[in-house]
């Protein structure tokens, strides 16, 4: 029996509300089994601009299912958000079914309602493969060389330290940069 602990940040919480959520993640118990009793934590959160954002946690032994939205409407964004978590719960068996096909069999997983026909679509797939050499420069220049390529990050080599870096554009249009420890 899946426990949903529903909290509101900045709004309160109707049993109208509550009860929409409860209804659209009672769908969610069929992923699990019966000996499990997983909790699923809700926020719903609302914002000066009159946008909100739906956010489900449900941690579990071997894998914790998250999802979140931002949308104007606040029951568009609970269903966006439970069509999210089902795809990661169908992405997840799809994986641990191939996996146990490799090895010879299948794992009891206890996402048991998940059938493989189901998740064809949400596979994941490397379609392309690039190989580069990494060039060494400082983070400035590999924002110019991603803004010239129009890309949304950029691998290169720091050329003070002289191991990998990425520089990436952020939601809110600044940059970050990630370096490596060597």
């Amino acid at each position: 029996m899946l426990t949903i602990n529903v909290r509101g940040e900045n709004i309160e919480v109707t049993s109208a509300m509550r009860e929409y959520v409860e209804k659209r993640l009672s769908k969610m118990e069929k992923y699990f089994s019966d000996g499990s009793s997983p909790i699923a934590h809700v926020n719903l959160k609302t914002y000066p601009s009159k946008g909100t954002k739906v956010e489900v946690t449900i941690p579990l032994p071997y894998m914790t299912l998250r999802a979140e939205e931002i949308n104007d409407d606040m029951y568009a964004g609970i269903d966006l958000v439970i069509d999210k978590l089902e795809r990661q719960v169908k992405k997840f068996k799809t994986r641990v079914n191939r996996k146990g096909r490799e090895k010879g069999s299948i794992k009891d997983i206890p996402l048991d309602a998940v059938s493989p026909e189901d998740t064809k679509e949400d596979e994941s797939e490397i379609v392309r493969t690039k190989r580069l050499s990494l060039k060494p420069m400082d983070a400035e220049e590999a924002v110019l060389q991603m803004e010239m390529l129009g890309h949304e990050f950029f691998i290169f080599e720091d050329a003070e330290t002289n191991g990998a870096s990425i520089v990436y554009k952020r939601n809110d249009g600044k940059y970050g940069l990630i370096e490596t420890n060597e």
